[in-house]
């Protein structure tokens, strides 16, 4: 009997999904014409930006080989790390052009907020993933909890932009967590795999 086993392809070998990957691509395309134009044609800030984009795809294709299991067990420290970092931000950041975003470690000068839109979604996927689905009024209640409170953290700075970001990535979970085209038998593991697995595929 012949084999039916479909051959993994390349995209799966490497765990990325090759249609987000068309659209990211398009839109980074898009960015360095823009970037091009709105630089006066400048070919060092070029540079630098296909640097930084490079730098940016290389670690994409490293994290998408860590399984999402990984990104389930470390969420929770994640976003304890994150909320953190933002109070030390709102009580120690340095200010520049009029909003305190910053935090200056010496050797290192970040915005918190940035791990947060990346804490926030995962913490809220993990949480939701440990109740029946969809969730409960009360989990629902403590998942709103665990967006907004970050989220205010960073309103306060003053980063509007920044908070409505943080916000809509763990609303987007907590949207798809209760829609009822999350079945029955895919439920569970939706939740927690529909951020994590945005540009990464499961092992074949």
């Amino acid at each position: 009997m012949s084999d039916n086993k479909q051959k993994p392809t390349i995209w799966t070998k490497i765990h990325i999904d090759p249609i987000m990957m068309f659209f990211l691509l398009t839109l980074l395309g898009y960015s360095f014409f823009v970037l091009w134009s709105a630089s006066g044609q400048d070919p060092a800030m070029m540079e630098r930006k296909i640097g930084q984009t490079a730098i940016g795809m290389v670690v994409m294709l490293t994290m998408a080989q860590i399984p999402p299991r990984v990104y389930e067990n470390w969420a929770p420290y994640l976003y304890i790390f994150s909320v953190i970092l933002l109070i030390l931000v709102d009580v120690y950041g340095q200010i520049s052009k009029g909003a305190q975003r910053w935090l200056d470690l010496g050797f290192v000068r970040f915005q918190p907020s940035e791990i947060a839109k990346i804490a926030v979604p995962l913490m809220v996927a993990r949480y939701i993933n440990r109740d029946s689905c969809p969730p409960s009024l009360r989990n629902t209640g403590i998942a709103l909890v665990l967006i907004f409170f970050p989220t205010l953290l960073v309103a306060a700075q003053p980063d509007l932009g920044t908070s409505i970001l943080v916000a809509a990535s763990g609303l987007f979970i907590l949207f798809f967590s209760r829609n009822e085209l999350a079945t029955d038998s895919g439920c569970r593991r939706r939740p927690v795999s529909l951020y994590s697995d945005t540009l990464v595929l499961p092992d074949a």
